[in-house]
């Protein structure tokens, strides 16, 4: 699906009506705009993470407890700061 919209002096583009549709996209929600290899992406943000239960189906091994996913999100949360910390002089 393509549509053209117009960019008014303001910055400000109306999305057309049947991309709106398509979308289910409405008014207050927001747009995640991307420029990739001189492209315009729009990433509709109007999920909530309700929405997406179930998406990649049934998990591996069956459902993880709280204590499970707390763990989980504990290791990437720390895997994260690792990965960005900023080294400090005379670290190897």
């Amino acid at each position: 699906m393509g549509a053209d919209a117009n960019l008014t002096s303001k910055g400000q583009m109306t999305i057309p009506k049947h991309v709106r549709d398509a979308l289910s996209l409405k008014a207050g929600d927001r747009v995640a705009l991307t420029v990739m290899d001189g492209r315009l992406i729009g990433t509709p943000r109007n999920l909530e993470f309700a929405d997406l239960a179930g998406f990649l189906g049934d998990p591996f091994g069956g459902q993880a407890t709280l204590e499970e996913v707390d763990a989980a999100v504990r290791d990437a949360v720390g895997r994260q700061i690792v990965s960005v910390a900023p080294r400090t002089e005379g670290a190897a």
